[in-house]
Protein backbone atom coordinates (compact mmCIF):
# COMPACT_ATOMS: atom_id res chain seq x y z
CA UNK A 1 0.00 0.00 0.00
CA UNK A 2 1.26 3.53 -1.08
CA UNK A 3 2.14 5.70 1.80
CA UNK A 4 0.12 8.85 1.48
CA UNK A 5 1.91 12.14 0.63
CA UNK A 6 1.26 14.58 3.40
CA UNK A 7 1.85 18.48 3.01
CA UNK A 8 4.70 20.47 3.92
CA UNK A 9 4.86 21.53 7.45
CA UNK A 10 3.06 24.69 8.36
CA UNK A 11 5.26 27.11 10.12
CA UNK A 12 3.90 29.02 12.73
CA UNK A 13 3.68 32.81 12.91
CA UNK A 14 5.80 34.74 14.96
CA UNK A 15 4.72 35.19 18.20
CA UNK A 16 4.86 39.32 18.02
CA UNK A 17 2.50 38.92 14.57
CA UNK A 18 -1.20 38.31 16.76
CA UNK A 19 -0.77 40.40 19.67
CA UNK A 20 0.26 43.58 16.69
CA UNK A 21 -2.38 42.88 14.75
CA UNK A 22 -4.98 43.18 17.44
CA UNK A 23 -3.01 46.36 18.75
CA UNK A 24 -3.68 47.78 14.84
CA UNK A 25 -7.60 46.92 15.39
CA UNK A 26 -7.65 48.95 18.66
CA UNK A 27 -5.33 51.70 17.35
CA UNK A 28 -6.13 52.38 14.10
CA UNK A 29 -10.12 53.42 14.66
CA UNK A 30 -9.28 55.19 17.66
CA UNK A 31 -7.05 57.17 16.80
CA UNK A 32 -9.16 58.35 13.93
CA UNK A 33 -11.97 58.71 16.44
CA UNK A 34 -9.30 60.72 18.62
CA UNK A 35 -8.42 62.73 16.17
CA UNK A 36 -12.47 64.02 15.23
CA UNK A 37 -12.96 64.72 18.91
CA UNK A 38 -9.78 66.52 20.22
CA UNK A 39 -9.20 68.92 17.29
CA UNK A 40 -11.58 71.43 16.14
CA UNK A 41 -12.55 72.29 12.83
CA UNK A 42 -10.01 74.12 10.80
CA UNK A 43 -10.79 78.10 10.60
CA UNK A 44 -10.67 78.08 6.60
CA UNK A 45 -11.16 74.25 5.98
CA UNK A 46 -13.18 72.96 8.56
CA UNK A 47 -13.11 69.19 9.05
CA UNK A 48 -11.54 68.80 5.38
CA UNK A 49 -8.61 69.75 7.03
CA UNK A 50 -8.74 66.47 9.56
CA UNK A 51 -7.88 64.04 6.48
CA UNK A 52 -4.46 65.18 7.06
CA UNK A 53 -4.52 62.78 10.41
CA UNK A 54 -4.54 59.83 7.33
CA UNK A 55 -2.58 61.86 4.64
CA UNK A 56 0.42 62.50 6.31
CA UNK A 57 0.96 59.52 7.86
CA UNK A 58 -0.17 56.97 4.74
CA UNK A 59 2.80 59.06 3.13
CA UNK A 60 5.54 58.99 6.36
CA UNK A 61 4.55 55.01 6.55
CA UNK A 62 4.85 54.94 2.30
CA UNK A 63 8.49 56.45 2.68
CA UNK A 64 9.77 54.33 5.43
CA UNK A 65 8.39 51.28 3.87
CA UNK A 66 10.77 51.91 1.57
CA UNK A 67 13.98 52.56 3.11
CA UNK A 68 12.96 48.81 4.53
CA UNK A 69 13.06 47.94 1.22
CA UNK A 70 16.04 49.48 0.67
CA UNK A 71 18.01 48.19 3.52
CA UNK A 72 16.56 44.81 2.73
CA UNK A 73 17.98 44.88 -0.82
CA UNK A 74 21.35 45.57 0.32
CA UNK A 75 21.33 42.98 3.11
CA UNK A 76 20.16 40.06 0.40
CA UNK A 77 23.40 41.51 -1.59
CA UNK A 78 25.44 41.28 0.95
CA UNK A 79 23.86 37.85 2.63
CA UNK A 80 22.32 36.19 -0.07
CA UNK A 81 19.92 34.97 1.90
CA UNK A 82 16.64 35.02 0.65
CA UNK A 83 14.37 36.15 4.17
CA UNK A 84 15.85 39.37 3.25
CA UNK A 85 14.25 39.62 -0.39
CA UNK A 86 11.21 38.18 1.18
CA UNK A 87 10.99 41.06 3.44
CA UNK A 88 11.85 43.28 0.42
CA UNK A 89 9.14 42.44 -1.61
CA UNK A 90 6.50 42.50 1.01
CA UNK A 91 7.35 45.74 2.36
CA UNK A 92 7.38 46.96 -1.38
CA UNK A 93 3.54 45.60 -1.61
CA UNK A 94 2.51 47.13 1.52
CA UNK A 95 4.17 50.54 0.60
CA UNK A 96 2.85 50.65 -2.66
CA UNK A 97 -0.65 50.31 -0.86
CA UNK A 98 -0.04 53.23 1.57
CA UNK A 99 1.74 55.68 -1.19
CA UNK A 100 -1.59 54.39 -3.97
CA UNK A 101 -3.91 55.82 -0.53
CA UNK A 102 -1.19 58.88 -0.07
CA UNK A 103 -2.34 60.18 -3.97
CA UNK A 104 -5.93 59.25 -3.58
CA UNK A 105 -6.31 61.42 -0.44
CA UNK A 106 -4.43 64.17 -1.73
CA UNK A 107 -6.64 64.37 -4.72
CA UNK A 108 -9.70 64.10 -2.67
CA UNK A 109 -8.34 67.29 -0.30
CA UNK A 110 -6.82 68.71 -3.36
CA UNK A 111 -10.46 69.02 -5.46
CA UNK A 112 -11.95 71.42 -2.77
CA UNK A 113 -8.55 73.40 -1.69
CA UNK A 114 -7.24 74.05 -5.15
CA UNK A 115 -10.04 73.40 -7.45
CA UNK A 116 -8.80 70.55 -9.26
CA UNK A 117 -8.11 66.77 -8.67
CA UNK A 118 -4.53 66.61 -10.31
CA UNK A 119 -1.68 68.89 -10.78
CA UNK A 120 1.50 68.31 -11.84
CA UNK A 121 2.88 69.88 -9.17
CA UNK A 122 6.79 68.54 -8.01
CA UNK A 123 5.82 66.72 -4.85
CA UNK A 124 2.28 64.89 -6.34
CA UNK A 125 4.97 64.13 -9.64
CA UNK A 126 7.68 63.07 -7.98
CA UNK A 127 5.41 60.70 -5.67
CA UNK A 128 3.64 58.99 -8.72
CA UNK A 129 6.84 58.26 -9.68
CA UNK A 130 7.70 56.83 -7.03
CA UNK A 131 4.89 54.35 -6.81
CA UNK A 132 5.31 53.54 -10.92
CA UNK A 133 9.24 52.73 -9.55
CA UNK A 134 7.82 50.15 -7.06
CA UNK A 135 4.56 48.58 -9.19
CA UNK A 136 7.24 47.87 -11.73
CA UNK A 137 9.76 46.72 -9.11
CA UNK A 138 6.38 44.26 -8.24
CA UNK A 139 5.97 43.30 -11.67
CA UNK A 140 9.99 42.48 -12.59
CA UNK A 141 9.43 39.76 -9.86
CA UNK A 142 7.25 37.95 -12.01
CA UNK A 143 9.22 37.62 -14.70
CA UNK A 144 11.41 35.01 -14.02
CA UNK A 145 10.88 31.84 -11.91
CA UNK A 146 14.56 31.18 -10.68
CA UNK A 147 14.20 32.99 -6.81
CA UNK A 148 17.95 33.99 -7.17
CA UNK A 149 18.05 35.72 -10.39
CA UNK A 150 14.82 37.39 -8.84
CA UNK A 151 16.18 38.23 -5.74
CA UNK A 152 19.16 39.49 -7.32
CA UNK A 153 17.58 41.82 -10.15
CA UNK A 154 14.42 43.06 -7.41
CA UNK A 155 17.53 44.17 -5.06
CA UNK A 156 19.10 46.43 -7.87
CA UNK A 157 15.54 47.99 -8.50
CA UNK A 158 14.74 48.32 -4.69
CA UNK A 159 18.05 50.25 -3.86
CA UNK A 160 17.85 52.50 -7.31
CA UNK A 161 14.55 53.15 -6.74
CA UNK A 162 15.46 54.50 -3.28
CA UNK A 163 17.04 57.43 -4.70
CA UNK A 164 13.51 59.05 -5.10
CA UNK A 165 12.41 59.06 -1.70
CA UNK A 166 14.62 61.80 -0.80
CA UNK A 167 13.19 63.65 -3.93
CA UNK A 168 9.54 63.41 -2.74
CA UNK A 169 10.44 64.78 0.56
CA UNK A 170 12.85 67.76 -0.78
CA UNK A 171 10.78 68.59 -3.51
CA UNK A 172 8.18 71.38 -1.80
CA UNK A 173 11.57 72.78 -0.77
CA UNK A 174 13.60 72.67 -3.83
CA UNK A 175 11.36 74.06 -6.36
CA UNK A 176 8.05 76.03 -5.85
CA UNK A 177 4.78 74.50 -5.35
CA UNK A 178 1.89 74.00 -4.43
CA UNK A 179 1.84 71.78 -2.07
CA UNK A 180 3.13 72.89 1.63
CA UNK A 181 6.18 72.02 3.45
CA UNK A 182 6.07 69.49 5.40
CA UNK A 183 4.46 70.07 9.24
CA UNK A 184 7.61 69.03 10.80
CA UNK A 185 9.59 71.89 9.19
CA UNK A 186 7.20 74.84 10.07
CA UNK A 187 7.76 75.76 13.59
CA UNK A 188 4.08 76.28 15.53
CA UNK A 189 2.29 75.96 12.25
CA UNK A 190 -0.17 73.45 13.67
CA UNK A 191 -1.66 73.85 17.48
CA UNK A 192 -1.07 71.32 20.39
CA UNK A 193 -4.67 69.51 19.82
CA UNK A 194 -3.66 68.71 15.78
CA UNK A 195 -0.19 68.16 16.96
CA UNK A 196 -1.29 65.56 19.36
CA UNK A 197 -3.95 63.82 16.44
CA UNK A 198 -1.22 63.76 14.03
CA UNK A 199 1.09 61.51 15.72
CA UNK A 200 -1.69 59.25 17.36
CA UNK A 201 -2.86 58.45 13.63
CA UNK A 202 0.63 58.04 12.59
CA UNK A 203 1.51 56.13 15.33
CA UNK A 204 -1.60 53.71 14.75
CA UNK A 205 -0.38 53.11 10.52
CA UNK A 206 3.18 52.29 11.83
CA UNK A 207 1.39 49.56 14.04
CA UNK A 208 -0.74 48.64 10.83
CA UNK A 209 2.00 48.82 8.56
CA UNK A 210 4.08 46.65 11.10
CA UNK A 211 1.57 44.07 11.21
CA UNK A 212 1.03 43.83 7.14
CA UNK A 213 4.52 43.79 6.44
CA UNK A 214 4.67 40.68 9.05
CA UNK A 215 1.76 38.90 7.66
CA UNK A 216 2.78 39.07 3.98
CA UNK A 217 6.56 38.54 5.20
CA UNK A 218 4.76 34.93 6.81
CA UNK A 219 2.81 34.28 4.10
CA UNK A 220 5.63 34.71 1.41
CA UNK A 221 7.81 32.11 3.34
CA UNK A 222 4.92 29.98 3.38
CA UNK A 223 4.44 30.24 -0.22
CA UNK A 224 8.34 29.16 -0.74
CA UNK A 225 7.87 25.96 1.46
CA UNK A 226 4.94 25.06 -0.36
CA UNK A 227 6.78 25.64 -3.92
CA UNK A 228 9.87 23.74 -2.48
CA UNK A 229 7.44 20.91 -1.22
CA UNK A 230 6.03 20.62 -4.64
CA UNK A 231 9.57 20.45 -6.37
CA UNK A 232 10.36 17.36 -3.93
CA UNK A 233 7.10 16.04 -4.70
CA UNK A 234 7.61 16.45 -8.26
CA UNK A 235 11.18 14.67 -7.90
CA UNK A 236 10.35 12.30 -6.43
CA UNK A 237 7.81 10.72 -8.80
CA UNK A 238 10.54 11.51 -11.18
CA UNK A 239 13.06 8.69 -10.10
CA UNK A 240 9.89 6.73 -8.80
CA UNK A 241 9.00 6.06 -12.85
CA UNK A 242 13.05 5.76 -13.66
Amino acid sequence: MNKAVQGPEVIAPPRWLTPVGWAALLAFPAAQITGFLISAPDRAMGNLQKIMYVHVPSAWVAMVGFFVVFVASVRYLWSRDLKHDRLAAATAEVSVLFTGLTLALGSIWGRPTWGIWWTWDPRLTSTAIMLLIYVAYLALRSFTEDEERRARWSAAVGILGFLNVPIVYFSVKWWRTLHQVQTVDVTGAIGSAYAISLLINSIAFMILFAWLVGLRTQLAGLERQREAWLEEQALSRSDAHV
